[in-house]
């Protein structure tokens, strides 16, 4: 199958005249099923319905916006991969030079809070009438209101600020399948209201009942626990089984968000990622040397989604779910197959993953029919005693795919649950995962040290990647290979004191890792994490949480952890003058840094201060004891 339509050259091609869905993105064209916006269009094609993109429309203009005319049912509207607020700026909130996600890699092709931009866009040319719906990640997450890191402050859902009609939330495959299947058999989008897995507006009076009701968006602008009580409602609710309506009042009309769509069966899966892809960029894109995100995924197989991890600085259990999905073993074969027939594959399929690479089943069977605990992580801060560890199947597919003519080796690049592969009995599975499929480096994510910190993230204790790293480098040495385990690490997490920054860093020291990248935290819409970055609160405890805010402190906490690097030396000093550990500055096995000239500087004033200090109190004792007693002052 070819590309879908990206012109009115394309439509007359196919003798389209008008196309019955458009849908918008900020992400330039790639037809590959890691990206979000070529799933959903593949599944309206796969209904039926003609369906044309437009990718990273021109805003000067609203050329760009027109030039496949109007759907005769709705714009379906995206921001990209990613958050567009994510794409543009980095932790620091400096203007990012790259994209990815566009062609070139060229920054700025897509606009700030793009979803919203797209929207109005939409509605002032085509009218208030012309059917919307908003999806992906950018608009999931700002579903409700929402602390915006950018504009440090509260804003409301992403339904007020764009005026869309309906708002589709995680995934979307189910949601996209009923929208398309009513709307064509003549439903208005405004009478959608009962479909899982979507949220709209609508007058106060018509909110139904028997919902969960967050505090109101002017509420969580005044009130800080306001905020973090709504935070935890809306995570306590997104469960499939269990789930039900939530309810939040936006500015004069109530959000509602109805419970999570049913997550998707393996033979639902399976069609999904056996839709015709093209599975590269547009040829439009060639003369720019195409889009870079496909190269990480161009040769790689998704197996499963979801993550009952739940960590808490990332979005996956908000958007995606906790609840495992999987793929057949039969069609991930059938797909690594398919990859051998293209024309730059060159024998190496470079991961075998999704969220979190080894998870094939829930963490227990009872969460298939009571669904998962709320508030309660399944492997954090220590496993779960119902925890259930199983990596046969897993470990047989990775064995039927190095079987493969054509395939010479398969890597495993997605995050691996140290911690859930330590609770496994059999190291059958880390055994060959170490021997066939790591290229040098595994990348895992302890995260942190501090268990104060980790319990914050919710991250499992330092000692269980130590657990780990000892089996790891065990194995590694027996099967004769020379590898290493690359920590992922985060700075600056709320909790995350001085002190917590040190303790990392001396950590680092004594298992003599010296990390190439350090991740600052990142307050992205949605997360757990960030609802204490905002509040200062745990929204689980209520407790006050220590928040790193400043630039100075950030750029302290993030140098300490490569405080090995010469550019670092004078702000882990500074980090270290203002933790009151200067005993880590000096020359010793057990310091972090060797004192600067600016340090030596300072320290010889003091000295100098201490010595005049002392010799004028020498002086001032002598002359008392010489004085008449009358004259001594006491």
């Amino acid at each position: 199958m070819p590309f879908l339509p990206v012109s009115r050259e394309d439509m007359e091609q196919r003798g389209i005249t008008q196309l019955d869905f458009i849908c918008i993105t900020g992400d330039s064209y790639v037809d590959h099923p890691s990206f979000g916006i070529s799933i959903i269009s593949r599944m309206v094609e796969d209904q039926g319905f003609t369906v044309g993109i437009i990718a990273q429309p021109d805003m000067k203009n609203d050329r760009d916006l027109t030039k496949l005319g109007k759907p005769k049912y709705a714009f379906l509207i995206t921001g990209g991969n990613i958050d567009s607020m994510v794409a543009h700026y980095t932790a620091a909130k400096k203007k990012r030079s790259d994209d990815a996600y566009t062609a070139g890699g060229k920054a700025g092709k897509r606009p700030d809070r793009a979803t919203i931009v797209y929207t109005r866009a939409v509605k002032r040319i085509f009218g208030n009438d012309m059917a919307v719906a908003i999806g992906g990640l950018e608009a999931s997450l700002r579903r409700f209101a929402h602390y915006d890191y950018w504009d440090d402050a509260v804003r409301p859902s992403i339904l007020e600020d764009s005026g869309a009609d309906l708002l589709m939330y995680g995934m979307g495959e189910h949601q996209i399948t009923e929208i398309c299947r009513r709307l064509g058999a003549g439903e208005r989008i405004t009478e959608l209201r009962d479909i899982r897995g979507t949220a709209y507006l609508c007058p106060p009076e018509e909110t139904p009942y028997g919902a969960a009701e967050c505090p109101s968006l002017a509420l969580c602008r005044e009130n800080k626990e306001a905020y973090a009580k709504a935070c935890r409602i809306q995570y306590d609710w997104q469960d499939e089984v269990y789930g039900k309506t939530v309810i939040q009042r936006q500015t004069s009309k109530m959000l509602v968000q109805l419970p999570p769509a049913l997550s998707l069966t393996t033979p639902e899966l399976d069609h999904v990622y056996e839709l015709p892809y093209m599975r590269t960029y547009h040829p439009m894109y060639e003369s720019e040397g195409g889009v870079p995100g496909i190269k990480e995924v161009e040769f790689s197989i998704t197996h499963n989604r979801g993550c009952f991890g739940g960590c808490n600085f990332c979005s996956i259990a908000l958007h995606q779910g906790r609840r495992i999905s999987v793929r057949s073993k039969e069609s991930i074969l059938r797909e690594a197959r398919l990859l051998t027939t293209l024309p730059n594959f060159k024998g190496y399929i470079h991961d075998v993953g999704g969220p979190t690479a080894n998870f094939r089943a829930p963490s227990c069977t009872g969460q298939l029919s009571r669904g998962l605990c709320k508030g309660k992580k399944c492997l954090a801060p220590v496993p779960c005693k119902n925890l259930e560890t199983d990596h046969s199947e897993y470990l047989e597919i990775l064995r039927e795919l190095r079987k493969i003519k054509g395939v010479k080796k398969v890597f495993i690049r997605s995050g691996i649950r140290y911690d859930y592969l330590n609770e496994d009995k059999n190291e059958e599975f880390l055994r060959e995962l170490i021997t066939y499929h790591v290229s040098g480096q595994l990348k895992v994510a302890p995260e942190h040290c501090s268990a104060a910190v980790l319990d914050l993230m919710g991250k499992p204790h330092i000692e269980s990647y130590k657990k780990f790293q000892d089996k790891f480098y065990r194995i590694t040495g027996q099967v004769g290979k020379e590898q290493y385990l690359v920590p992922y690490l985060m700075s600056s997490h709320p909790g995350s004191t001085l002190n917590e920054a040190v303790e990392l860093a001396m950590f680092l020291k004594s298992l003599k890792m010296r990390p190439e990248q350090v991740q600052d935290f990142y307050p992205t819409p949605g997360t757990v994490s960030t609802c204490m970055f905002y509040t200062g609160l745990d929204p689980y405890t209520m407790k006050k949480v220590y928040v790193p805010r400043t630039p100075e402190e950030k750029a302290m906490q993030r140098a300490l952890l490569q405080y090995f690097k010469k550019e670092n030396r004078r702000k882990c000093i500074e980090a270290l003058i203002k933790a009151h550990r200067t005993d880590l500055i000096g020359f010793g096995s057990n310091c972090l840094v060797p004192p600067d000239e600016e340090y030596s500087a300072y320290l010889r004033r003091k000295a100098a201060e201490k010595n005049n200090t002392t010799h004028s109190k020498g002086r001032n004792d002598r002359w008392q004891k010489s004085a008449p007693k009358r004259n001594r002052r006491y």
